[in-house]
């Protein structure tokens, strides 16, 4: 048992290093340019341990966004007396995760490589979020009285919350995340009430 633990650990800290190494890499070039081999240079990780754990570098930025998510669902509490916080607990730690970059690095992402992690990020919390309604609905029924498909409803919140960060991080703003946060919910706040109250 205590090996299994270590292994884990391994291989967690494999995948925090090669998170890391692309997370940097994208602040400083543009991510279509990014290859496999700098990944593995900056993360120090060989390329048969790379291949173990991701097919190309579109899984391994997937699997890190999915772990910035995991990392917002260890934070916050495990039974929320919303249903729409609970629904909603992915945004304030992406705005926070963004604002670490923004703050550390004198880089900015390019466009494309923003659109490229934009992309997975809205496929990723369309799921996340619908996996959450269809699971409020069962719960509650709201959702099927109102005749409204969960997997519409996800990609309204995921649309809304990314036209947020968008707003927030090319607008210069001086938002903390957590008023950004704040907007977002205010916009998208109202309508899963209603559909989930």
């Amino acid at each position: 048992m205590p090996r299994d633990r270590s292994k884990d650990r391994r291989v967690q800290k494999t995948q925090a290093l090669l998170h890391g190494a692309l997370a940097s890499l994208i602040h400083e070039k543009s991510y279509d340019a990014i290859v496999v081999k700098e990944i593995l240079a900056r993360a120090n990780v060989g390329r048969s341990t790379f291949y173990t754990h991701f097919r190309d570098k579109e899984e391994l930025l997937e699997s890190g966004i999915r772990d910035v998510l995991r990392a917002g669902d260890r934070t916050s509490p495990a039974q929320t007396t919303a249903l729409a916080d609970r629904v909603l607990r992915f945004s304030l730690p992406i705005f926070e995760h963004i604002d670490r970059y923004r703050r550390g690095s004198s880089h900015t992402v390019d466009a494309r490589g923003q659109a490229v992690v934009h992309e997975h990020l809205q496929r990723v919390l369309v799921e996340l979020i619908a996996d959450d309604l269809r699971g409020a609905g069962r719960s509650h029924g709201k959702l099927s009285e109102a005749h409204l498909p969960c997997e519409l409803l996800a990609r309204h919140v995921a649309s809304t919350f990314l036209v947020v960060l968008n707003w927030w991080v090319e607008s210069g703003e001086p938002l903390t995340p957590r008023r950004a946060n704040d907007v977002f919910r205010g916009l998208i706040l109202p309508v899963l009430i209603e559909v989930l109250a």
